[in-house]
């Protein structure tokens, strides 16, 4: 098992026993405050790339170029904050969920000390006691234990170099 497979399965148990204790949590499918809130441009290490590349080459190649001009649009885009361009903001669902790098699969369940519970929902609920029993992640742990799966990039230098070849 992979680094990074084995921090996906860890991270996919926590979030499984908190939905399953918590079955009003708000992290789920059709909920996408975050998506549409990301403060930056996502950075992904190599391997997340590497996987989040299988999820892209399941997509429809029309779909694929409309990511892809989405995508190069970030790195002009001066304000914030930004929405991922891997969103269907239809559904409100991640186009290549099964694919998405470890920061998508921990927001609303693991915590920054330095930097808060980030969703302003969830933060709520905490805020007036919903969520006492809730124990969080360590997001900083997280992202040490990442570090060993590749340089990291932004989402936009991965994209370019790849969707060049294809």
């Amino acid at each position: 098992m992979t680094t990074l497979t084995q921090l996906q399965a860890e991270i996919d148990a926590r979030v499984d026993s908190i939905r399953a204790e918590n079955p009003d949590w708000l992290c789920r499918r059709g909920c996408d405050g975050c998506c549409h809130r990301l403060a930056e441009i996502p950075q992904l290490t190599a391997a997340e790339w590497a996987l989040l590349q299988q999820g892209l080459a399941t997509l429809p190649q029309a779909l694929l170029q409309n990511i892809g001009r989405n995508i190069a649009a970030l790195e002009t885009q001066h304000s914030r904050p930004i929405v991922c361009p891997l969103l269907d903001q239809t559904t409100g669902a991640c186009r290549v969920y099964s694919y998405r790098p470890i920061a998508c699969r921990t927001y609303g369940f693991y915590v920054q000390r330095d930097k808060g519970l980030y969703c302003n929902d969830i933060e709520s609920q905490v805020d007036s006691g919903a969520l006492n029993d809730v124990v969080w992640g360590n997001q900083d742990a997280i992202d040490q234990r990442l570090k060993c799966t590749g340089e990291s990039r932004e989402l936009t230098a991965w994209f370019s170099g790849w969707f060049e070849m294809e």
